[in-house]
């Protein structure tokens, strides 16, 4: 049996040995472990949140704003700090509009209660100093309904991301920096400010302004829509060009179906017609063809021989009877005559012709997912096929965005230039930090050969011609129309895309306009579908005196003294045939306008409104957003034409 002395010590031992475990832990625990369970520590009575940025605005060409952000509010209730739990159900159901029995039992049956919204301040205001009531600010976006929405693209507010057009390819521009704040976590959860806390102030995004014009926008998008509805269309596409800077003025978009698609950018469709005009520019430009060399019409049809020995028929809709100049050719749409004098380019110089003019790959504009269309490479060509199809455009996809780029190679006098949809980019304080300056991609003509091209699409709206229908009055439009079977399970069947392409005016190019209509019933000619189109939107962006146009520099081109307009003029004996020339609203005295009654447009939609006063004759200025409540003057006061009258409307929320 152990003396006592011995057992004495030997639990001395142990309770030294467990003192300095003890001490061996703490210190593991304060020296070793301290900051990991400082931070554990501080995680559970701190929580960080993150305060989101304000998103930058997207304006049009002008500064008008189309689509901003507005601060709304998630409200979440935390149900075991509501002391009065019918009362503060109460107060909560009547800000927000819901029931408040829903709201209290809620309450009392979960452990938080949460109303996504997103609610403005002032709905939310009665009930912000609420115990138990939190408020999560997010920023959703809010602009002028629909206008250029395709274009602009989607913002999704939860994940604070564009998803798609401007929105998505400006994201990181548009979107600022969060910032982040620090409070401290109580017992029950609720959370508490500490001015003590770091903080982080959330960075306002950058605002850009976009090439777009308001005004022509909402023309282009209200004449579409109503041309789409009457001719029972599946959808269309309209773009206005400034083909000296290759800026977007309009970009109009409707897919049956995809109400986010901006098709001009994304859908490539076969020009038809509208693609004779570059097969022209290589005959030209490689000097293959004079204005004397002439080929048959064939009487409007021309079983074409392969050098295989297969035949297929080429055909004609409006049938030469005498052999015809590549100008006549251009004028009347021949596709015999393009094929024949296609006969004259070896593939190489067709195929070069068509890429310098941008055919196949992406133009750079600044929207996503951009189709870069299809243009088959000369090694893959079967003779006899390719060559003869891609002379009156078949065998190759274009976007409308495209089209209008290579039109403005045309209209400028040969320089293909990058299309634009970002004017500017300015940082919260108004600094510039990018401007659009034009970018140039290649020269793709001469000036003299771009100056012939024009007036072969002079001839083509010319009485006769097949653009005959785009005529408007006293300025002179170049035009081309374009008709497309479509092509279905790799077989054309009987529908059709049609087309038009514009350079307006002719002499003095400020425009190019390409408007397509896919599917169009009955009628399905470029020349009775699109091009009439055309020249309703030109004519009412005429009445509104659009700003996208310089009306000084057009008007500098008759200087003569103002007589009774008519519609013969005495022109000089000229190689190229005569234009018939188109009426332009010139400006006058103000004694002489017209007194013109202002109507009631209240309670319609900004755009149905604007495009009621722009037929009136008035010009407009939109001040708010949605549906219109009322004009400044008021409805029925007799005003001039041409006066400004200003459009008020109510802000709507945009997803």
């Amino acid at each position: 049996m152990a003396k006592p002395a011995a057992r004495v010590g030997f639990i001395q031992f142990c309770l030294f040995l467990g003192a300095l475990a003890v001490l061996a832990r703490a210190a593991q625990l304060q020296l070793v472990e301290g900051d990991e369970w400082g931070a554990r520590a501080e995680r559970n009575r701190t929580v960080t949140e993150v305060l989101p940025a304000w998103r930058g605005t997207i304006s049009d060409r002008s500064g008008n704003q189309l689509v901003g952000s507005q601060e709304r509010y998630h409200v979440s209730l935390a149900p075991e700090q509501v002391l009065d739990t019918t009362a503060v159900a109460r107060k909560v159901a009547r800000a927000l509009g819901v029931s408040a029995a829903r709201v209290e039992q809620g309450l009392r049956t979960r452990k938080s209660v949460y109303f996504a919204g997103p609610f403005d301040a002032l709905t939310v205001q009665p009930i912000r100093s609420l115990r138990g009531v939190s408020l999560s600010p997010v920023y959703p976006r809010v602009g002028r309904v629909d206008l250029a929405r395709r274009t602009i693209g989607v913002f999704d507010t939860e994940a604070g991301r564009g998803l798609s057009g401007v929105e998505s390819a400006l994201d990181s521009v548009l979107a600022g920096i969060p910032g982040e704040v620090v409070r401290l976590r109580g017992k029950a959860g609720r959370r508490y400010d500490s001015p003590g806390r770091p903080t982080r102030a959330p960075v306002r995004g950058n605002d850009v302004m976009l090439t777009i014009d308001a005004r022509l926008q909402e023309i282009a998008e209200a004449a579409l829509d109503n041309a789409i509805a009457e001719m029972g269309a599946r959808g269309g596409d309209v773009v206005f060009l400034d083909p000296k800077t290759g800026e977007l003025l309009a970009v109009a978009s409707r897919a049956e179906g995809e109400r986010s698609t901006a098709t001009a950018f994304t859908a490539p469709f076969e020009p038809g017609s509208t693609a004779k005009l570059f097969t022209a520019a290589a005959l030209l430009h490689y000097g293959l063809v004079d204005s004397t060399d002439r080929v048959s019409g064939e009487n409007g049809r021309w079983l074409f021989e392969t050098p295989t020995g297969y035949r297929y028929p080429i055909t004609d809709v409006h049938i030469s009877k005498e052999p015809m100049t590549l100008e006549t050719a251009i004028a009347t749409s021949s596709n015999i005559g393009m094929a024949k004098f296609s006969q004259r380019l070896r593939p190489e110089l067709q195929y070069d012709m068509l890429r310098n003019f941008g055919f196949g790959t992406r133009t750079g504009v600044e929207f996503p997912a951009e189709a870069s269309g299809f243009l088959p490479h000369p090694g893959k060509w079967r003779a006899g096929f390719e060559r003869e199809s891609l002379s009156r455009g078949y065998g190759l996809n274009v976007t409308a965005i495209q089209l209008a780029a290579a039109y403005g190679a045309i209209a400028n006098g040969g320089i293909l230039y990058v299309p634009a949809l970002v004017r500017e980019i300015r940082s919260p304080e108004g600094d510039v930090l990018y401007r659009h300056r034009p970018e140039p991609v290649r020269r793709v003509l001469t000036p003299e050969v771009a100056a012939t091209l024009r007036g072969y699409m002079r001839k083509a709206v010319a009485t006769g011609g097949t653009s005959d229908k785009a005529e408007i009055e006293d300025y002179e439009l170049a035009g081309k129309t374009g008709t497309a079977r479509k092509v279905v399970n790799g077989r054309y069947v009987t529908r059709y895309f049609s087309s038009f392409a514009a350079i307006w005016p002719s002499d003095r190019p400020e425009l190019v306009a390409i408007v397509t209509i896919d599917e169009p019933s009955g009628l399905y000619y470029g020349s009775q579908t699109a091009a009439p189109l055309t020249r309703r939107i030109l004519e009412q962006a005429l009445v509104s005196r659009n700003q996208a146009f310089d009306f000084g520099r057009l008007a500098s081109r008759d200087t003569t003294p103002a007589e009774p307009r008519r519609r013969e003029r005495i022109r000089p004996v000229r190689e190229t045939p005569p234009v018939v020339a188109v009426t332009w609203p010139r400006p006058e005295p103000d004694t002489a306008r017209a007194e013109l009654v202002l109507p009631d447009v209240t309670g319609e939609s900004t755009r149905t409104a604007v495009a009621r006063l722009h037929a009136v004759g008035f010009r407009v200025a939109v001040q708010g957003l949605g549906t219109v409540s009322g004009t400044r003057p008021e409805a029925g006061t007799a005003l001039r034409a041409g006066e400004t009258v200003t459009v008020l409307a109510d802000a709507p929320r945009l997803p």
